[in-house]
């Protein structure tokens, strides 16, 4: 579930349309057709009654499309083991956003008029043409300048009572970020690991043979050997290796020794940097290996974690109050899933 409903998302969003932040607020008795030939149609029916405001298939449609829009490059098509958990998560963000645009002005939040302004102006300009935007004005407003305002307004309100009751709340200090790091250390361990490149030969095809690896791997001897510099090894590695690492340089980078195979782990750590083994069977593949380093097991420092520390606790913060603010919101709350 999103934190807010930027303003942002439904200018970005505004021809699709998707934006999940403004609810079309439709009466029951007059369903809206929105036809595209990338999104399956939507009707304008009901799916939700919140305190008796009627949220549409359009609505949960907008939602759905941001939580996934990757639907979007497969003509509008949600993945099938996907689309009911994205339909949930997207009915209960359309049902919280409701119920939050509805304390908001039952607290008496307001939009000052320079800030609408300003937004009116920001959304207008978003459009690539005129035609454009009267295609929005006509699916998404009914051709109502009004009806347009009440949407961005319901936007700015929702954005801004969330700030007030989640983000700005959401702080943690430094103090509160190096006690995290010191009472939890096991968080912050890293096991020991190899850095090295690789020039592999492997059985080709269904009928292949580990002896025609090993042959074809040991007729590139000399040339491995003389490939000393990572640079040449790597070049090396582009031109006969068959794994896929060749494409970058048969650089494997830093992978921890308990994930690697105990014959390339024992071999590596009989290297020193820059050193190439002999052959090297990994099952029926063989391979010769460059190290480039040994990293020993540690504790990333504090400098390193401070800031992913402070990110994880302020987005742990914020989930929390928003969960709390959605408990409370739905406390007495009349809330319909038709």
């Amino acid at each position: 579930m999103k934190i807010t409903c930027n303003i942002g998302i439904l200018l970005v969003l505004a021809l699709s349309p998707l934006s999940a932040q403004v609810a079309s607020h439709a009466p029951a008795s007059k369903p809206q057709t929105s036809v595209s030939p990338v999104m399956p149609a939507v009707t304008g029916k009901p799916v939700a009654r919140v305190n008796g405001t009627v949220l549409t298939d359009r609505d949960l449609r907008r939602e759905m499309y941001h939580i996934f829009p990757y639907a979007k490059q497969h003509n509008g098509a949600f993945p099938k083991s996907m689309e009911a958990d994205i339909r949930a998560g997207a009915m209960k963000m359309i049902v919280f956003e409701e119920l939050v645009y509805e304390e908001a002005v039952r607290e008496k939040v307001s939009i000052p008029p320079a800030q609408m302004a300003k937004a009116l102006a920001a959304f207008r300009h978003q459009f690539r043409s005129e035609s454009d935007y009267r295609q929005f004005m006509q699916n998404e407003a009914g051709n109502s300048e009004k009806v347009l305002q009440a949407k961005i307004r319901r936007s700015l309100l929702i954005d801004k009572f969330l700030k007030t009751r989640v983000t700005d709340r959401a702080t943690v200090t430094p103090q509160q970020v190096r006690t995290f790091y010191l009472a939890h250390p096991e968080q912050f361990r890293y096991a020991d690991s190899i850095a090295f490149q690789s020039i592999s030969f492997l059985p080709q095809g269904k009928a292949g043979k580990p002896q025609d690896a090993r042959k074809r791997a040991e007729a590139a001897a000399t040339q491995v050997r003389t490939a000393q510099s990572y640079e040449a090894f790597g070049t090396l590695a582009e031109k006969i290796s068959e794994d896929d690492y060749r494409v970058r340089m048969g650089d494997h980078r830093a992978v921890e020794s308990s994930t690697l195979p105990p014959a390339v782990v024992q071999t590596a750590r009989a290297l020193k940097p820059g050193e190439i083994s002999g052959l090297v069977q990994v099952d029926d593949a063989y391979c010769y290996i460059r190290l480039v380093a040994k990293v020993p097991a540690g504790i990333r420092p504090f400098e390193q974690m401070r800031d992913p520390i402070h990110s994880k606790m302020v987005k742990d913060k914020m989930d929390k109050l928003r969960n709390d603010l959605d408990h409370k919101l739905r406390d007495g709350a009349k809330i319909e899933l038709l």
